[in-house]
């Protein structure tokens, strides 16, 4: 089997745990040929992640045509940063990667977009789609009939209930719990093991049981 070439974006945490997870794919089978790590820290360049080269800034990810992409980066500071990232490096939909852990559990009736990277444990069960750029972290749950934006980061154990929307570049903190039919706002951010019950507005920050706002989306725009 010959394997494909994959870039990874960012050198942080998501992107050591992604390396990981490739690992666990190719214990398997070879699937992936990780060529290198890209990230825009210039102290970084020639050191290695797990054993990769970090061989340039993101912007390189345009000098490896053949290889495929996945952006590893994610900050509850920054909910919004992954798809900064995809939007800034503009490349063709069809170059992006989807990386499923071998020991998650994906319904056939689930849809993952590009660029999708999920975690070992985490389950989504039937009926859910999920856009592009995806972070399912591990021991996740989306339960039917999620709708989950593009760009959104999935905390590890947060459990989603039925019917619920995420909007894109929302971030939901670890384990966060949202009830049946809420929407989270785009670019909303949602505190480590808040229990949301309540829909939240686009750029809010929410934490607590029950969840409440803690900053208007005026007022985190401030602070960035």
């Amino acid at each position: 089997m010959t394997s494909t070439p994959l870039l990874i974006v960012g050198a942080g945490g998501f992107a050591r745990e992604t390396l990981e997870l490739v690992a666990a794919i190719n214990d398997r089978a070879p699937a992936w040929r990780v060529v290198g790590v890209l990230d825009d820290d210039e102290d970084l360049a020639g050191r290695r992640l797990h054993g990769v080269a970090i061989i340039g800034p993101a912007a390189a990810a345009h000098d490896h045509p053949e290889a495929l992409v996945t952006a590893c980066v994610a900050s509850p500071r920054n909910p919004r940063g992954r798809l900064a990232l995809t939007d800034r490096l503009a490349l063709a939909p069809e170059r992006y990667a989807t990386l499923v852990h071998p020991a998650a559990t994906v319904a056939r009736s689930a849809t993952l977009g590009r660029g999708c990277v999920v975690h070992a444990t985490a389950v989504l069960t039937a009926d859910i789609a999920v856009g592009d750029h995806v972070a399912v972290m591990p021991a996740v749950v989306l339960t039917h009939d999620d709708r989950v934006g593009d760009g959104v980061t999935l905390g590890a154990g947060a459990r989603v209930a039925g019917g619920v929307t995420i909007g894109d570049g929302a971030y939901i903190g670890s384990g966060a719990l949202l009830r049946e039919d809420v929407t989270i706002g785009a670019g909303a951010l949602i505190g480590m093991g808040a229990v949301v019950t309540r829909s939240v507005p686009d750029g809010e920050t929410w934490a607590g049981v029950p969840a409440r706002r803690l900053r208007s989306a005026d007022r985190v725009a401030a602070l960035r």
